[in-house]
């Protein structure tokens, strides 16, 4: 078998012995306990709070908010209709929070976009008032997984008990009903013993023309990590960087040659003639989202260094982590200060430097990396490309009656492993392939073993199908999921692999978060819930044969609406569509009379048998 799988108990980012821990000091319980102060771990808080739900947040390092408040500013979508949910209700309070303090027609709320553009200490407040509206949510921070305490397997299922943590005060235990693994690695998942996958599978494994290397074989090979960089040009602001902690020149010499023959321009570019990719559309108060450059002769993302990542423990973590940072500051000293450095360039280089405003207790400096992946679950359901396909002769992607999320990007791989040196050399597993929005199921964050676990971030998912999960907003979405999942079990006492799947859609719904991308019933809308609810038995497929135009773009990787994801309520209802739909319908509504498809649908979903 070519894909490798871990199993048992696994010790995480701690050195303590079980004699230790056995010893440790309980804290007061909750019913549900998130691991990972991620914005999707939020949103599973957030959520689980609204149902009523006492909730514990614990986030291993000092700040909450994962990447979008370590320096991951320009947040990954295409359209502005795929946004829904928590993650729409957190981009409207970025932009409010931009246009209480500075005006409505400021340039901060245009720099915002929306509120998805928010600077890293902007979005941090945001998801602190957010938190703070639940006063049943403690928050935690500073704590990393130890281990934790499973019942006996019973009929090949178990649960988890408590969680224990190593603190500052020595080891804590904390016991809940509930439990999400919202870390980016997947720590709890794994420590709860539950299968996962690191690396990339085969081309055979799920059919996938772009998995695995150049011979379509499986490998270990996890896609690149870097420093998200919060940069700006504005002197009043400007913290020039200095010399990491162990700087030699001569680690990054070999860049000059690029330089001399013209494969490099600049240091500070949108585009592949740079190396450090200033994102086009700027931040607000004069702030740039400073990122890897796909395709560039020389990066930022290492993927050639952060395989043991995952599955590391505490002393590997941080080695990487140190390696990453000193490979992308210490470039960028050398290009702003070396006198090799020709003067045109440096001078290129210098004009940028960190924010003073932005993470004043590290120097500038984000604390995290961009964990792209790491350990992926093998749940219920494993998310790949074929779930990304055009239905048959279809606009619209294979329906997914159980989707609990949705998502609309490209299946994205910075690169998952390199050729050459860093500096003459090439990224391998590196793809941008284009797909129409995609439903995600329930079963994609639901594990196999585990009775009382949901996994909204280190989901169940091939390198492939990941590749189109791994953005914050899709994260968000399955966290909110995962919140309400966890009230549900709880309340029916199920356990979460026998969920009420439709129980929760009507959640999510009333929630405002989507689970089919339609383009023209945004949340807020009198039909949303409506909508949502046909949409999930198919009304809304069909309607657009395959082969539609691409959107067109905005900026950067931003689209207006797919065209032919609409639901087109004022239209009339043809006769064809009106017995395609009284077809959907569940037995016990009638087929409506009416006029237009918006008629038709309130009928009809007004009808429906509550549940």
């Amino acid at each position: 078998m070519s894909i490798r799988y871990r199993f048992g108990l696994v010790v995480i980012l701690a050195a303590l012995t079980v004699a230790t821990l056995a010893g440790a000091r309980d804290a007061a319980p909750a019913e549900v306990l998130v691991y990972g102060g991620t914005p999707a771990g939020i949103a599973a808080s957030v959520s689980a709070a609204k149902a009523g739900r006492s909730v514990v947040l614990v986030e291993p390092t000092p700040r909450i908010g994962g990447l979008m408040t370590n320096g991951l500013s320009y947040s990954d979508f295409r359209s502005f209709e795929s946004l829904t949910g928590f993650f729409l209700d957190f981009s409207r309070r970025v932009e409010a929070d931009y246009r209480a303090r500075y005006g409505a027609d400021s340039a901060q709320v245009k720099d915002s976009f929306r509120g998805t553009h928010g600077e890293p200490s902007v979005n941090l407040r945001v998801f602190q008032q957010m938190l703070a509206e639940h006063p049943r949510v403690r928050v935690v921070t500073g704590q990393a997984l130890a281990r934790v305490e499973l019942s006996d397997l019973v009929l090949g299922r178990r649960r988890i008990v408590a969680a224990h943590f190593a603190t500052a005060g020595g080891p804590q235990r904390i016991a809940a009903a509930q439990f999400v693994d919202a870390s980016y690695e997947g720590d709890l998942m794994a420590a709860a013993g539950e299968s996962y996958h690191i690396g990339r599978e085969s081309r055979a494994q799920y059919g996938e023309p772009l998995a695995g290397n150049a011979q379509g074989e499986a490998d270990s090979q996890v896609q690149g990590y870097n420093l998200r960089l919060i940069m700006t040009e504005w002197e009043d602001n400007k913290l020039m960087p200095v010399a990491p902690e162990g700087y030699r020149r001569e680690d990054f010499t070999g860049i000059l040659p690029l330089f001399a023959s013209g494969r490099l321009k600049k240091v500070f570019s949108p585009d592949r003639d740079g190396i450090y990719r200033a994102h086009l559309m700027r931040l607000p108060n004069e702030k740039w989202d400073v990122n890897d450059t796909p395709r560039a002769p020389v990066r930022l993302s290492l993927p050639d260094l952060n395989d043991a990542y995952p599955d590391g423990d505490a002393t590997t973590r941080t080695r990487i982590v140190r390696e990453h940072r000193y490979q992308n500051l210490g470039l960028l000293y050398f290009l702003q200060n070396d006198p090799a450095v020709p003067d045109g360039i440096r001078a290129d280089a210098r004009r940028y430097g960190w924010c003073k405003d932005e993470f004043v207790e590290t120097g500038g400096i984000a604390e995290q990396i961009y964990i792209r992946e790491a350990r992926r679950l093998v749940g219920q359901h494993i998310f790949t490309g074929n779930d990304t396909k055009n239905a048959p002769g279809d606009a619209r992607t294979v329906l997914h009656r159980d989707a609990v999320a949705i998502g609309d990007y490209v299946h994205n791989c910075h690169g998952t492993g390199r050729t050459g040196t860093r500096f003459d050399g090439q990224h391998e597993g590196e793809f941008y392939h284009n797909v129409p929005p995609y439903q995600i199921a329930y079963g994609t964050i639901v594990p196999q073993k585990t009775e009382n676990l949901l996994v909204p971030v280190a989901c169940s998912a091939s390198h492939f199908g990941f590749s189109a999960l791994r953005l914050e907003a899709v994260w968000c979405a399955l966290g909110q999921a995962a919140g309400h999942a966890a009230h549900l079990a709880l309340e029916r006492g199920t356990p979460v692999q026998k969920v009420d799947v439709p129980a929760l859609q009507r959640r999510l719904h009333s929630d405002g978060s989507a689970t089919l991308y339609v383009s023209d019933v945004p949340p807020g809308s009198q039909d949303f819930a409506a909508v949502q609810w046909f949409g999930l038995r198919g009304a809304f497929h069909g309607l657009a044969p395959d082969g539609q135009p691409q959107p067109r773009p905005i900026g950067s990787q931003y689209t207006e609406a797919f065209p032919s994801h609409m639901a087109d309520l004022a239209a009339p209802l043809t006769p064809e569509l009106r017995a395609r739909w009284a077809a959907l319908l569940p037995k016990d509504i009638p087929a409506p009379e009416a006029a237009t498809r918006g008629e038709w649908l309130r009928l009809a979903y007004a009808a429906r048998s509550p549940r």
